[in-house]
């Protein structure tokens, strides 16, 4: 029998924005896929005003994409939610957590932007900025997208490691999409138009083409991580930058 997740192609990168790259830090950001029963992949943006932020990102992304990959599809909002708590958890637990408890979770704030998907059905799930982009046809006029969320300040978005973040955890379904695009804040100001109503094709549609039919998938990347990083881009943007690109054809 043939695997629900059979034929998805992946194509992901992830690059520093210039102000970490001046300060000589690493990037926030964390990205991860798993294939199972399911199909899973998530981005995760470690809030730059916490300690260890990219911590935050690397333990949300590698547990949801562990324990999503083989959940039942029927129950999987409640596993979702289930995962994010396991990931809290672990947090808790951590050496780099002072307090061992929930008041120490400030120090590893981060975003996340996922989806999980199986024959032909998809659901994003998140918390805070960054955006998920699910695209219906192949002339981008059809799509359904999970936007960013913010606070009450345009600098201000939530963080799955905050008190009320179940509150904040937003999930949106989708059918028959031919790719997807998950992407960290870093990016998804490119994507969208300023209100964040329409999407913006001048960016994502040629991105879209060309990862679509390009066979190789290390000249993939290489033009992807190419795009990620030009000057323009940088110029527009200083976050670090994450894309995730998942093509779901079948």
């Amino acid at each position: 029998m043939k695997s629900k997740t059979a034929g998805i192609r992946i194509v992901a990168a992830s690059v520093p924005g210039i102000l970490h790259t001046r300060s000589n830090m690493p990037c926030q950001d964390y990205f991860k896929h798993a294939r199972g029963r399911n199909f899973v992949a998530v981005v995760s943006d470690g809030a730059g005003s916490a300690k260890f932020g990219k911590i935050g990102a690397r333990i949300a992304c590698d547990t949801l994409c562990d324990l999503l990959k083989n959940a039942p599809w029927p129950q999987i909002r409640d596993q979702v939610v289930h995962a994010v708590r396991i990931s809290r958890a672990k947090l808790c637990r951590h050496r780099f957590n002072k307090t061992k408890d929930e008041h120490g979770l400030a120090d590893f704030g981060a975003t996340l932007i996922g989806m999980v998907y199986r024959g032909g059905k998809g659901m994003f799930f998140h918390i805070g900025d960054g955006a998920g982009i699910a695209f219906l046809d192949d002339r981008h006029d059809e799509f359904v997208a999970s936007r960013p969320e913010n606070g009450s300040f345009a600098c201000e978005t939530f963080f799955y490691t905050q008190q009320a973040w179940l509150e904040n955890l937003r999930f949106l379904d989708f059918e028959n999409a031919k790719s997807v695009f998950l992407m960290s804040d870093g990016v998804s100001s490119f994507s969208f138009s300023p209100d964040f109503l329409k999407i913006e094709k001048g960016f994502t549609a040629p991105i879209n083409r060309y990862l679509a039919n390009e066979p190789c998938k290390q000249k993939a990347l290489r033009a992807l991580n190419n795009t990620l990083n030009m000057p323009k881009a940088q110029r527009i943007n200083s976050d670090d930058k994450t894309l995730v690109w998942i093509g779901l054809a079948e």
